[in-house]
Protein backbone atom coordinates (compact mmCIF):
# COMPACT_ATOMS: atom_id res chain seq x y z
CA UNK A 1 0.00 0.00 0.00
CA UNK A 2 1.33 3.43 -0.92
CA UNK A 3 2.41 5.41 2.12
CA UNK A 4 0.94 8.77 3.09
CA UNK A 5 3.56 10.90 4.83
CA UNK A 6 1.73 14.23 4.80
CA UNK A 7 0.57 15.05 8.31
CA UNK A 8 -2.43 17.11 7.19
CA UNK A 9 -3.69 14.21 5.07
CA UNK A 10 -3.21 11.78 7.95
CA UNK A 11 -5.05 14.10 10.33
CA UNK A 12 -7.99 14.18 7.91
CA UNK A 13 -8.07 10.38 7.92
CA UNK A 14 -8.01 10.44 11.72
CA UNK A 15 -11.03 12.76 11.83
CA UNK A 16 -12.96 10.52 9.44
CA UNK A 17 -11.97 7.48 11.52
CA UNK A 18 -13.34 9.15 14.65
CA UNK A 19 -16.62 9.88 12.90
CA UNK A 20 -16.93 6.23 11.93
CA UNK A 21 -16.20 5.08 15.48
CA UNK A 22 -19.03 7.27 16.77
CA UNK A 23 -21.41 6.09 14.05
CA UNK A 24 -20.55 2.41 14.58
CA UNK A 25 -20.90 2.36 18.35
CA UNK A 26 -24.00 4.56 18.16
CA UNK A 27 -25.66 2.20 15.69
CA UNK A 28 -24.71 -0.82 17.79
CA UNK A 29 -25.87 0.85 21.02
CA UNK A 30 -22.87 -0.88 22.61
CA UNK A 31 -19.12 -1.08 22.31
CA UNK A 32 -16.07 0.79 23.53
CA UNK A 33 -15.82 4.27 22.02
CA UNK A 34 -13.39 5.82 24.52
CA UNK A 35 -10.43 3.53 23.96
CA UNK A 36 -11.10 3.39 20.23
CA UNK A 37 -10.92 7.18 19.95
CA UNK A 38 -7.71 7.36 21.99
CA UNK A 39 -5.87 4.99 19.63
CA UNK A 40 -6.81 6.65 16.33
CA UNK A 41 -3.51 8.40 15.54
CA UNK A 42 -1.54 5.27 16.45
CA UNK A 43 -3.50 2.96 14.17
CA UNK A 44 -3.85 5.43 11.29
CA UNK A 45 -0.11 6.22 11.30
CA UNK A 46 0.77 2.53 11.29
CA UNK A 47 -1.57 1.51 8.48
CA UNK A 48 -1.12 4.56 6.26
CA UNK A 49 2.53 5.45 6.75
CA UNK A 50 4.57 2.80 8.57
CA UNK A 51 3.61 -0.78 7.80
CA UNK A 52 4.32 -2.71 4.63
CA UNK A 53 1.00 -4.29 3.70
CA UNK A 54 -1.27 -4.89 0.72
CA UNK A 55 -5.08 -4.84 1.09
CA UNK A 56 -5.36 -6.61 -2.27
CA UNK A 57 -3.23 -9.45 -0.92
CA UNK A 58 -3.88 -9.56 2.84
CA UNK A 59 -1.86 -12.73 3.36
CA UNK A 60 1.21 -11.51 1.46
CA UNK A 61 4.05 -13.38 3.24
CA UNK A 62 6.30 -10.31 3.58
CA UNK A 63 3.66 -8.04 5.10
CA UNK A 64 4.18 -6.42 8.48
CA UNK A 65 1.86 -7.80 11.14
CA UNK A 66 -0.53 -5.79 13.33
CA UNK A 67 -2.18 -7.06 16.51
CA UNK A 68 -4.78 -5.13 18.49
CA UNK A 69 -4.23 -6.72 21.87
CA UNK A 70 -6.80 -4.37 23.44
CA UNK A 71 -9.43 -6.02 21.28
CA UNK A 72 -12.35 -4.13 22.78
CA UNK A 73 -11.11 -1.12 20.74
CA UNK A 74 -12.07 -3.02 17.58
CA UNK A 75 -14.01 -0.06 16.07
CA UNK A 76 -10.80 1.86 15.39
CA UNK A 77 -9.23 -1.15 13.69
CA UNK A 78 -12.33 -1.91 11.63
CA UNK A 79 -12.66 1.72 10.50
CA UNK A 80 -9.03 1.89 9.39
CA UNK A 81 -9.00 -1.53 7.73
CA UNK A 82 -12.17 -0.66 5.84
CA UNK A 83 -10.77 2.67 4.66
CA UNK A 84 -7.63 0.86 3.46
CA UNK A 85 -9.75 -1.60 1.48
CA UNK A 86 -9.50 -4.78 3.54
CA UNK A 87 -13.19 -5.06 4.32
CA UNK A 88 -16.52 -3.44 3.35
CA UNK A 89 -17.02 0.16 4.42
CA UNK A 90 -20.77 -0.04 3.87
CA UNK A 91 -21.13 -2.67 6.60
CA UNK A 92 -19.31 -0.82 9.39
CA UNK A 93 -22.60 0.05 11.06
CA UNK A 94 -23.37 -3.65 11.46
CA UNK A 95 -20.90 -3.66 14.37
CA UNK A 96 -21.79 -6.33 16.95
CA UNK A 97 -24.72 -7.71 14.95
CA UNK A 98 -25.16 -11.42 14.33
CA UNK A 99 -23.30 -12.52 11.22
CA UNK A 100 -21.46 -9.22 10.81
CA UNK A 101 -17.75 -9.31 9.95
CA UNK A 102 -17.40 -6.64 12.62
CA UNK A 103 -17.79 -8.50 15.88
CA UNK A 104 -17.36 -6.89 19.29
CA UNK A 105 -13.77 -8.12 19.40
CA UNK A 106 -11.59 -8.91 16.37
CA UNK A 107 -12.40 -12.44 15.20
CA UNK A 108 -10.60 -14.09 12.27
CA UNK A 109 -13.56 -16.39 11.65
CA UNK A 110 -15.53 -13.34 10.53
CA UNK A 111 -12.71 -11.19 9.16
CA UNK A 112 -9.92 -13.36 7.73
CA UNK A 113 -7.65 -10.39 6.98
CA UNK A 114 -6.98 -10.08 10.73
CA UNK A 115 -3.71 -11.52 12.02
CA UNK A 116 -5.34 -12.83 15.19
CA UNK A 117 -8.53 -13.00 17.21
CA UNK A 118 -7.91 -10.77 20.20
CA UNK A 119 -9.57 -9.30 23.25
CA UNK A 120 -8.57 -11.73 26.00
CA UNK A 121 -6.38 -9.11 27.59
CA UNK A 122 -2.74 -9.80 28.34
CA UNK A 123 -2.13 -12.15 25.43
CA UNK A 124 -1.31 -9.92 22.47
CA UNK A 125 2.27 -9.14 23.45
CA UNK A 126 3.10 -12.84 23.74
CA UNK A 127 1.58 -13.42 20.32
CA UNK A 128 3.53 -10.54 18.78
CA UNK A 129 6.81 -11.74 20.22
CA UNK A 130 6.12 -15.26 18.96
CA UNK A 131 5.58 -13.81 15.49
CA UNK A 132 8.78 -11.81 15.81
CA UNK A 133 10.74 -14.89 16.84
CA UNK A 134 9.27 -16.83 13.91
CA UNK A 135 10.26 -14.09 11.46
CA UNK A 136 13.84 -14.17 12.73
CA UNK A 137 14.02 -17.97 12.51
CA UNK A 138 12.79 -17.76 8.92
CA UNK A 139 15.18 -14.96 8.02
CA UNK A 140 12.23 -12.73 7.16
CA UNK A 141 12.39 -8.93 7.27
CA UNK A 142 8.82 -8.12 8.28
CA UNK A 143 8.01 -6.49 11.61
CA UNK A 144 5.20 -6.92 14.11
CA UNK A 145 3.33 -4.07 15.82
CA UNK A 146 1.05 -4.64 18.81
CA UNK A 147 -1.20 -2.11 20.56
CA UNK A 148 -1.69 -2.70 24.27
CA UNK A 149 -4.09 -1.10 26.72
CA UNK A 150 -2.75 0.47 29.88
CA UNK A 151 -5.14 -1.45 32.13
CA UNK A 152 -4.03 -4.57 30.29
CA UNK A 153 -0.48 -3.89 31.48
CA UNK A 154 -1.59 -4.73 35.03
CA UNK A 155 -1.67 -8.38 33.95
CA UNK A 156 1.23 -10.70 34.70
CA UNK A 157 1.43 -12.21 31.24
CA UNK A 158 2.49 -8.83 29.85
CA UNK A 159 5.58 -8.85 32.04
CA UNK A 160 6.40 -12.50 31.34
CA UNK A 161 6.30 -11.62 27.66
CA UNK A 162 8.40 -8.52 28.27
CA UNK A 163 11.10 -10.68 29.88
CA UNK A 164 10.99 -13.10 26.95
CA UNK A 165 11.27 -10.37 24.34
CA UNK A 166 14.26 -8.68 25.93
CA UNK A 167 16.07 -11.93 26.78
CA UNK A 168 15.76 -13.20 23.21
CA UNK A 169 16.55 -9.76 21.72
CA UNK A 170 13.45 -9.73 19.52
CA UNK A 171 14.10 -6.37 17.93
CA UNK A 172 11.58 -6.75 15.09
CA UNK A 173 8.66 -6.18 17.47
CA UNK A 174 7.30 -2.80 18.53
CA UNK A 175 4.68 -2.55 21.27
CA UNK A 176 2.60 0.60 21.63
CA UNK A 177 0.79 1.25 24.90
CA UNK A 178 -2.34 3.38 24.53
CA UNK A 179 -1.74 5.11 27.86
CA UNK A 180 -5.04 6.96 28.30
CA UNK A 181 -5.01 6.45 32.10
CA UNK A 182 -8.55 4.97 32.28
CA UNK A 183 -9.72 1.35 32.44
CA UNK A 184 -13.08 -0.35 32.88
CA UNK A 185 -13.43 0.37 36.59
CA UNK A 186 -12.10 3.92 36.57
CA UNK A 187 -8.79 5.73 36.52
CA UNK A 188 -5.65 3.56 36.43
CA UNK A 189 -4.19 5.33 39.46
CA UNK A 190 -7.24 4.38 41.52
CA UNK A 191 -7.32 0.72 40.44
CA UNK A 192 -3.66 -0.33 40.30
CA UNK A 193 -1.05 2.31 39.53
CA UNK A 194 1.40 1.56 36.71
CA UNK A 195 3.93 4.27 37.48
CA UNK A 196 6.88 4.42 37.25
CA UNK A 197 5.78 2.90 33.95
CA UNK A 198 8.63 3.76 31.59
CA UNK A 199 11.18 2.70 34.19
CA UNK A 200 9.51 -0.69 34.51
CA UNK A 201 9.91 -1.35 30.78
CA UNK A 202 13.51 -0.17 30.87
CA UNK A 203 14.20 -2.47 33.80
CA UNK A 204 12.85 -5.35 31.73
CA UNK A 205 15.36 -4.53 29.00
CA UNK A 206 13.21 -2.74 26.43
CA UNK A 207 14.03 0.34 24.40
CA UNK A 208 11.47 2.91 25.61
CA UNK A 209 10.05 5.91 23.78
CA UNK A 210 7.52 8.24 25.45
CA UNK A 211 5.42 10.66 23.45
CA UNK A 212 2.08 12.36 22.93
CA UNK A 213 0.08 9.65 21.18
CA UNK A 214 -2.00 12.18 19.29
CA UNK A 215 0.97 13.89 17.60
CA UNK A 216 1.49 12.20 14.24
CA UNK A 217 5.02 13.60 13.60
CA UNK A 218 6.14 12.24 16.99
CA UNK A 219 4.67 8.85 16.13
CA UNK A 220 6.36 8.83 12.71
CA UNK A 221 9.72 9.60 14.31
CA UNK A 222 9.20 6.97 17.02
CA UNK A 223 8.33 4.19 14.58
CA UNK A 224 11.46 5.01 12.57
CA UNK A 225 13.54 4.90 15.75
CA UNK A 226 12.00 1.55 16.70
CA UNK A 227 12.86 0.08 13.31
CA UNK A 228 16.46 1.25 13.69
CA UNK A 229 16.89 -0.13 17.21
CA UNK A 230 18.85 -3.38 17.26
CA UNK A 231 19.26 -6.00 19.96
CA UNK A 232 16.10 -5.33 21.96
CA UNK A 233 12.40 -4.75 21.38
CA UNK A 234 10.87 -1.28 21.55
CA UNK A 235 7.86 -0.07 23.51
CA UNK A 236 6.24 3.25 22.68
CA UNK A 237 4.38 4.67 25.67
CA UNK A 238 1.81 6.86 23.95
CA UNK A 239 0.17 9.30 26.35
CA UNK A 240 -3.37 9.70 25.04
CA UNK A 241 -6.79 11.00 26.04
CA UNK A 242 -9.67 8.58 26.43
CA UNK A 243 -12.45 9.68 24.09
CA UNK A 244 -10.12 12.03 22.19
CA UNK A 245 -11.88 14.37 19.76
CA UNK A 246 -15.29 14.50 21.43
CA UNK A 247 -15.39 17.02 24.28
CA UNK A 248 -17.92 15.25 26.51
CA UNK A 249 -16.19 11.89 26.07
CA UNK A 250 -12.65 13.07 26.75
CA UNK A 251 -11.15 11.73 29.98
CA UNK A 252 -14.58 10.39 30.96
CA UNK A 253 -14.52 6.82 32.37
CA UNK A 254 -18.19 6.39 31.41
CA UNK A 255 -17.30 6.00 27.75
CA UNK A 256 -14.91 3.11 28.25
CA UNK A 257 -17.73 0.71 27.50
CA UNK A 258 -20.87 2.79 27.02
CA UNK A 259 -21.96 3.76 23.51
CA UNK A 260 -23.22 7.26 22.75
CA UNK A 261 -26.96 7.84 22.64
CA UNK A 262 -28.53 9.12 19.40
CA UNK A 263 -28.40 12.67 20.78
CA UNK A 264 -24.75 12.22 21.78
CA UNK A 265 -23.95 10.80 18.34
CA UNK A 266 -25.39 13.95 16.77
CA UNK A 267 -23.38 16.21 19.08
CA UNK A 268 -20.17 14.24 18.55
CA UNK A 269 -20.47 14.29 14.76
CA UNK A 270 -20.98 18.05 14.82
CA UNK A 271 -17.73 18.39 16.75
CA UNK A 272 -15.97 16.15 14.25
CA UNK A 273 -17.08 17.99 11.10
Amino acid sequence: MERIRDVTALEAICKQTRRRIIEMTGAAKSGHPGGSLSAVEIVVTLFYDVMNHDPANPHWPDRDRFILSKGHAAPVLYAVMASCGYCPEDQLNTLRKLGSPYQGHPDRRFLPALEASTGSLGQGLSLALGMGAAARLNGASWRTYVVLGDGECQEGQIWEAAMFGAYHKIDNVCAIVDYNKIQLDGFIKDVMELEPFAEKWRAFGWHVIELDGHQIPALQKAFAEAAATKGRPTVIIAHTVKGKGVSFMENNPKFHGVAPTPAEVELALKELQ
